[in-house]
């Protein structure tokens, strides 16, 4: 009989029992070999709904569709073997009604094989997010910066940083908490706020230009990679350049192609006799 046992995937409760025990690491993934490379480091891969301007060049979120969702999350799901997977609900598909709401959640999840949906919102969402919880669908809340009210907040702005907005933000937290989110993204918030908020939820907080006080952080891939030009956040961290390798790879092919020496004899399939 083989000794191969299968990997065992992190789950929701896995997660939830972090908070405090060690740092939770989340990336964003939406294809198979992104998730396969990004699989063995992340505890959670996040198919956000951020694909839509990483990987289709749109303005912002606000044009992605379920369709798109439940095909990346498909994709992630291949390339994955170990990181709890969760699939961000996109604009528009959750904000009506809890049954709204728990009608597209419950798609995503069955068609994706994803173990949890994100979505967008503090105190309005609290129902919401509790009729999806008692129906079996585990959330992960995002307040603070909520890329899907871009239009509502003036822009991709920074929340929190006033005694005001803070206290909106922290209410949402508490919401989120109260609802039964398994955990929390706090996005683009004052870093006294965060952690704040760290300290005061008994859920994991995930930061992403939060707090290094945050139970665990979260990037877009291709930011930490630098695939996403010159100008990223402020709060992201380029690990790599891969835009530059990318970009002189295939300057080194295009030469070769000219100067006719590629492809060689090694690379052609000779005749069988």
């Amino acid at each position: 009989m083989s000794s191969h046992r299968p990997q065992h995937r992190l789950s929701v409760p896995d997660i939830q029992r972090r908070k405090g025990a060690g740092s939770l690491v989340a990336l964003t993934a939406y294809s198979t070999p992104m998730a396969r490379l990004l699989d063995p480091h992340a505890d959670l891969l996040l198919v956000g709904d951020s694909l839509g301007m990483v990987l289709y060049g749109m303005p912002s979120t606000l044009g992605v569709s379920l369709e798109m969702m439940v095909a990346h999350t498909l994709a992630v799901m291949r390339g994955s073997r170990r990181a709890c997977v969760v699939a961000d609900l996109p604009f528009a598909s959750y904000q009506e009604s809890p049954r709204q709401a728990f009608r597209n959640a419950a798609r995503l999840l069955a068609d994706s094989g994803a173990q949890a949906v994100k979505l967008e919102g503090g105190e309005e969402m609290e129902e919401t997010v509790d009729f999806l919880v008692r129906r079996g669908i585990p959330v992960l809340a995002h307040i603070g910066l909520m890329p899907q009210q871009v239009n509502a907040m003036g822009g991709f702005k920074a929340q929190g940083r006033d005694p005001e907005s803070a206290e909106r933000v922290r209410r949402d937290g508490l919401a989120m908490q109260r609802g039964g989110a398994f955990a929390v993204v706090i996005e683009g918030v004052g870093e006294p706020l965060a952690r704040r908020l760290s300290e005061e939820l008994a859920i994991p907080c995930i930061g992403i230009g939060a707090s290094p006080a945050c139970d665990g952080q979260v990037l877009v891939s291709e930011d930490l990679l630098g695939l996403s030009g010159e100008q990223v956040p402020r709060f992201v961290e380029r690990y790599a350049r891969l835009d530059r390798e990318i970009d002189e790879a295939a300057r080194r092919f295009a030469e070769d192609v000219r100067e006719r020496r590629f492809p060689e004899a090694r690379h052609c399939f000779a005749m069988r006799e």
